[in-house]
């Protein structure tokens, strides 16, 4: 009910204030349930933005926060998310090379290429750190990747400096995020991005449930733990990948969401998997619409938002343990 609410409040809401009879008429027009002879100038807005937009929120949110819930589960590390591990910031990094030297050369769909290529090379580079280092546990998978994030966004901010300077503002919008890309033409890809994640997730719920436990039970359960890490890794970097393509890189969601997640329905990962994906689309919803009216008619990257929720949500965390 509340995805369904804010999805309606995502189409009536943003720099232009859309009245909700006009907004219903129009997807009653485009649903074939009214007369397409009424159509109004609004009616594009409505069916060409902002529905495919708020479609791209729920596919994004969902899918971070089930890469999120993946991450913690299998390093056991709360602070896990695609950050921690270089995925956005090998994406950001593609995005930004395109952006500062090289150019538009495939057209429309270059920057989302390179941003994904670049994505899995980070997740490339982080697993071979991980197979040179012998396996050694979750941890060390955690040390990997924030080396390879540091590397990846090194580069970037080099990228910055030594490439086109009136490139600047696109770089900065692109690192923080944000939806104003949506159209219908991606949403398939984003559904792929969102479907590999979840997919993967359902299908291996009792293995994560087994990680709970540790290694050494996991792998008396009959869990090959190593394998379930690499391929939990690989398919969470290509979600990840296909999200920061479409959007930019969007923070702490897929460190947020898990944790609230847990605190409605506790350690069992299937239900965790479940919420982490509705709780992730909500997030991403009222994300969005914060960043398309606080500063009306300019819009805000959601990235900011997104950003100063998590900042606080992380004090809420720690002040509660602390007590």
């Amino acid at each position: 009910m509340v995805l369904a609410a804010l999805t309606i409040a995502s189409i009536i809401l943003g720099a232009t204030s859309i009245n909700p009879e006009v907004a219903l008429g129009a997807l009653g027009r485009w649903t074939g349930w009214l007369d397409s002879s009424g159509a109004t100038p609004l009616d594009l807005i409505i069916v060409e933005l902002r529905l495919p937009r708020a479609f791209l929120a729920i596919m994004v949110g969902a899918g971070l926060g089930v890469v999120g819930c993946l991450l913690q589960s299998v390093t056991r590390n709360d602070l896990a998310d695609p950050f921690l591990f270089g995925l956005s910031s090998g994406a950001a990094a593609g995005a930004v090379l395109v952006i500062t030297i090289t150019g538009d050369t495939l057209g429309l769909w270059t920057l989302p290429i390179a941003s994904f290529c670049g994505g899995m090379i980070a997740a490339a580079a982080v697993l071979i750190v991980f197979w040179k280092i012998g396996f050694r546990g979750p941890e060390k998978l955690v040390l990997a990747g924030l080396a390879i994030s540091f590397l990846f966004t090194a580069f970037t901010n080099f990228l910055v400096f030594a490439g086109d300077q009136r490139a600047a503002h696109s770089v900065l919008f692109w690192t923080l995020g944000g939806l104003g890309n949506a159209r219908w033409e991606v949403l398939p890809l984003a559904a792929i991005g969102f479907a590999s994640i979840f997919i993967y997730a359902l299908f291996n719920h009792r293995a994560f449930d087994a990680l709970l436990a540790g290694d050494l039970t996991a792998k008396s359960l009959g869990v090959q733990v190593n394998r379930l890490r690499t391929t939990t890794f690989l398919v969470s970097a290509f979600a990840t990948a296909i999200f920061v393509s479409l959007t930019g890189v969007i923070g702490f969601v897929g460190l947020m969401v898990p944790h609230i997640a847990r605190a409605f329905i506790g350690a069992v990962s299937r239900g965790i998997i479940l919420l982490s994906a509705l709780i992730g689309a909500n997030l991403l919803l009222v994300s969005d619409i914060a960043a398309r009216t606080l500063l009306s008619p300019q819009e805000l990257p959601i990235g900011i938002v997104t950003s100063s929720a998590g900042a606080f949500f992380v004090a809420v965390m720690l002040a509660r343990r602390g007590t």
